[in-house]
């Protein structure tokens, strides 16, 4: 059965940092395409892409927003991945959930990603940036 589980959300100040895991069971991160998404407070609807990680090369992308503040990674050994958060800001506040995708990160270079391209999702973990 495959799970995602997020952790690591918590409440900081703008300008701190945080790091996300993503612990993932019933399947290997190898050919696999991980995501991190965010949905903000009061906009269940709207599902921002932030960052992703082809498992077999290590290949990362990032949406514009998080460019330079937030950092893709992953631990095979650990079957984990994480996301790495720096210099966040109220707009970062929000649930944010991994997902898998099966095969490449297709399209993330270019026009970025989105919900539907993901078929597994965690329960999602809670950040809150305040000024």
């Amino acid at each position: 059965q495959v799970k995602l589980v997020e952790s690591g959300g918590d409440s900081v100040q703008a300008g701190g940092s945080l790091r996300l895991s993503c612990s993932a069971s019933g399947f290997t991160l190898g050919g696999n395409c991980m995501g991190w998404f965010r949905q903000a407070p009061e906009k269940e609807r709207e599902w921002v892409w932030l960052a992703a990680i082809y498992a077999d090369d290590d290949r990362t992308y990032y949406a514009d927003s998080v460019k330079g503040r937030f950092t893709i990674s992953q631990d095979n050994a650990k079957n984990t991945v994480y996301l790495l958060m720096n210099d966040l800001k109220p707009e970062d506040s929000g649930m944010y959930y991994c997902a898998r995708r099966r095969g490449y990160c297709s399209g993330a270079g270019t026009q970025g990603l989105q919900r539907k391209n993901f078929g597994a999702w965690g329960q999602g973990t809670q950040v809150t940036v305040s000024s």
